[in-house]
């Protein structure tokens, strides 16, 4: 079985008082995790959101029923929460009324889950995301040669747990997930009467993958108007589907202001999207297949190790450009990614000449994993 990040950090927080909250995409692994964490302990309830009779038993809840409810439990584990109405506030009656339990809530949606518990849970929750398997996660776990080895595998098809553990069926299971699984939540919450527009979307931001974002020219291209576009970009964001690179500026008169990247949590899931496994050798794309990948696992290793930053992208309107700015503790520093070890790159002359005291380093197919681990 392999290690999750989470499991030891998720360990050091139980039973201090305060509810866990798991939020990830489906599939990630957040339902495996709690049953390491839990599954032999015989004072546990385990329930389930997505089923329409745990749904009911929330309906007009009040605290005596609670009490009665979870009489002699020890541990309540509440999977996919975001589907019960008004979870915040019912997990708040739990937490104040029901002494000496630990509640866990987990949700494959942010918008529905984080966005309602955070007021009524305000300073008396835990809160991580979790991600697909990380690059750090599979070198504990079997190495870092071999995992080094395998990284043409990683990046055409990804690390969803699933994807991972059945060699040989990577198409068929990715499939699957990027037909409705994955938008499970944005489908049914959002009602959307033409999801292949959802879907030609998300077509359109896979092949955009490392460039500039504009929502016009997608709009464009997918049928949508502005806001359309926006509103279900922010929807996919919140299921944990894709991610923003906002631009950075500060000195410069001519830095992009108001621009964006999207990236995707998962590069099996956006090479499924446009139907392309070849092999990064023969790929025109590797560039951007290579910076989502790079990105990705940066943002895991940051989230896992509780580093505090703030990650952007740098761009001039002369078109001046740098990959990834990270700032933390006052510090920036700049990061441009290239495949090959042999590729010349270097930092921008106005960027240096405007953040004299940043750092610049390029991440390459030879030293990456010095950035991720």
């Amino acid at each position: 079985m392999i290690d999750r990040r989470l499991l030891q950090i998720i360990k050091t927080k139980l039973y201090d008082g305060k509810a866990i909250v798991l939020l990830g995409a489906r599939q990630v692994g957040k339902t495996t995790l709690l049953h390491s964490l839990f599954e032999s302990a015989e004072d546990t309830l385990w329930l389930n959101g997505d089923e329409p009779d745990v749904r009911a038993l929330f309906e007009n809840i009040t605290s005596s029923r609670l009490k009665s409810l979870f009489s002699g439990k020890k541990n309540i584990i509440i999977d996919e929460a975001q589907r019960i109405s008004d979870i915040g506030l019912k997990l708040k009656l739990i937490t104040d009324n029901i002494q000496n339990i630990q509640l866990v809530a987990t949700g494959s949606s942010s918008f529905e889950l984080a966005n309602k518990v955070n007021e009524p849970l305000t300073g008396r929750k835990w809160e991580y995301k979790m991600f697909p398997l990380s690059f750090a996660e599979m070198v504990s776990h079997h190495g870092l040669l071999e995992e080094k080895r395998l990284l043409p595998q990683r990046l055409l098809f990804g690390y969803y747990p699933d994807i991972v553990n059945h060699s040989g069926s990577e198409k068929e299971i990715l499939r699957q997930l990027t037909d409705s699984y994955l938008y499970k939540d944005i489908l049914m919450w959002e009602s959307i009467q033409k999801p292949e527009k959802l879907l030609r979307l998300l077509q359109a931001l896979a092949f955009q993958v490392g460039s500039q974002v504009s929502y016009n020219e997608l709009g464009t291209m997918c049928g949508l108007d502005n806001k359309t576009v926006e509103k279900y970009i922010n929807l996919l964001e919140q299921v944990f589907v894709i991610f923003r690179l906002s631009s950075f500026n500060r000195n410069l008169r001519n830095e992009l202001k108001n621009s964006r990247k999207i990236y995707f949590y998962d590069n099996g899931i956006r090479n499924a999207l446009i139907a392309n496994f070849n092999q990064p050798e023969l790929r025109t794309d590797i560039g951007a297949l290579w910076e989502n990948f790079i990105i990705s696992e940066r943002i895991k290793f940051i989230s896992y190790n509780g580093i505090w930053a703030n990650h952007y992208y740098w761009r001039t309107k002369d078109q001046n450009e740098i990959d990834y700015l990270e700032e933390a503790d006052g510090k920036l520093s700049a990061y441009e990614f290239k495949w090959s070890p042999n590729a010349k790159a270097s930092s921008s002359r106005s960027f240096k000449n405007a953040y004299p005291e940043s750092e610049f380093k390029v991440i390459h197919n030879g030293n990456f994993d010095e950035f991720i681990l």
